[in-house]
């Protein structure tokens, strides 16, 4: 287990419940969506059978912010196709940021493991068995899923999105050393506790969030293993990245710089 037992999370008294064994761990599945009408019943669908097949316990939480084209809509109606045991609707009236949806779907989350991607269909579920396999292994207190390492890529990006992820990585080695090869990703899976304390410390928003979430856990002494992923553009919709996020990216990464 991680070092992280200098900040508490990690000390038992004795009435409180021995850890689970890997049959009674459970995964919640925190999906933030905004103007996903087309691909969340995709994702879900994806998802079901993913935990299905390999046996996991799972619920899959759905934090849309007052989304206009209907998200809210066609979550209800997965809510009671798959039953509100698996798929937990918990909505926000208004877009908030994606820290915030963490901080939003974790409160629900009924989980020992918290499982972070996006509902675009950028992020498979058949990479998640691969994310518990590997944190069992490591006992990692974070498992990352990483473009930039293994037999990951990405897939169907043009050349100035690619440069400037990969930019965006390559300063953020330089300057941070995180240990992890990609800091702006967002699939990843959790220990519960370890994104809550992490959500407490972290103060950025939208795209440098991730980064930050990978700084602190190092900064903290939790464990991050990586699994290599296939990361596919959003077929679905508009991409949310844009020239203001690449200035907060900046500004967040100056920040982060100065105050670690």
């Amino acid at each position: 287990m991680a070092s992280g037992e200098a900040s508490g999370l990690y000390t038992r008294s004795p009435r409180e419940p021995e850890p689970r064994t890997p049959r009674q761990d459970k995964y919640s599945v925190l999906l933030p969506t905004y103007n996903e009408r087309e691909n969340l019943p995709l994702i879900v669908w994806l998802l079901v059978k993913s935990f299905s097949e390999s046996g996991f316990n799972y619920e899959i939480i759905i934090i849309d912010d007052g989304s206009p084209d209907g998200t809210r809509d066609v979550a209800e109606q997965l809510e009671k196709i798959y039953g509100s045991d698996k798929i937990l609707l918990r909505p926000r009236e208004q877009k908030l940021g994606l820290g915030t949806a963490y901080i939003h779907g974790v409160k629900h989350a009924t989980g020992n493991y918290v499982i972070i991607m996006d509902a675009d269909l950028s992020h498979h579920p058949k990479f998640i068995p691969e994310f518990i396999r590997k944190q069992k292994e490591g006992n990692f207190d974070i498992v990352s899923g990483t473009r930039y390492k293994g037999n990951g890529g990405v897939y169907g990006w043009d050349l100035k999105r690619k440069i400037i992820s990969r930019g965006a990585n390559f300063i953020t080695q330089i300057l941070l050393r995180p240990g992890a090869s990609d800091l702006t990703g967002s699939f990843r899976l959790y220990r519960k506790e370890v994104l809550q304390k992490l959500i407490e410390k972290c103060v950025s928003k939208g795209y440098v969030f991730q980064m930050e979430m990978i700084v602190r856990a190092r900064q903290l002494n939790y464990t991050v293993g990586e699994v290599p992923i296939s990361f596919v553009d959003r077929v679905y919709g508009e991409s949310k990245l844009g020239g203001n996020e690449i200035v907060s990216f900046l500004k967040g990464l100056l920040t982060l710089f100065a105050t670690t």
